[in-house]
């Protein structure tokens, strides 16, 4: 009897490297999570949709894509007063986890300084880079990135925060490399 117990014993301390790669433990506390007003890449479309609806934000309107019916493109109006202007909310989806999120407008006046300092509170001070009139701040975490981008148009301040799940948008790009088909209707 000792011998099928100690086996069994040690098949299972070489699994466990190996069930650790295949599925990680999810009840594990994630935090690599950036998110930004209540939302964060890698969320479901249902977590969104729930969170717009406490914010009393736009229904989030979905369409899925016709070439791969595992894509589906969300929008939302956002409320003026949680933004601090005018704003939008879009969503890029794979099997109705967000792996693009993007929150933009118009923004008023003192918002952008709000954003940066609550951005920067949460993951720490980066230098800010510019491209041509838009400037750019970004963190990176674990596979996840989250991108405060502005410019100035008609005198008007412009930004966006950009959310992106590098795992979502990598096993979505694996599913598609070449050899296999993109188009997964049936």
């Amino acid at each position: 009897m000792l011998i099928p117990v100690c086996g069994l014993a040690l098949a299972s301390l070489l699994l466990v490297p190996v069930l650790d790669r295949l599925d990680p433990a999810p009840s594990a506390p994630d935090t690599a999570a950036l998110e930004f007003l209540g939302f964060r890449a890698g969320a479901r479309l249902e977590e969104l949709a729930l969170h717009l609806r406490s914010m009393s934000a736009g229904k989030l309107r979905c369409r899925r894509s016709k070439i791969d019916v595992r894509v589906s493109e969300c929008r939302a109006a956002l409320d003026e007063q949680r933004v601090g202007g005018a704003g939008e909310l879009w969503v890029s989806a794979i099997d109705s986890v967000a792996g693009v999120i993007t929150l933009s407008g118009i923004l008023a006046p003192d918002q952008l300084e709000h954003w940066r300092e609550i951005l920067e509170s949460q993951y720490g001070r980066v230098g800010a880079r510019n491209q041509g009139t838009q400037w750019m701040l970004q963190w990176v975490r674990r596979g996840r990135m989250l991108r405060l981008t502005w410019r100035l148009e008609r005198g008007e301040k412009v930004a966006s925060v950009s959310l992106v799940d590098g795992r979502v948008l990598d096993g979505w790009g694996r599913s598609n490399a070449p050899g296999q088909s993109a188009n997964r209707t049936r």
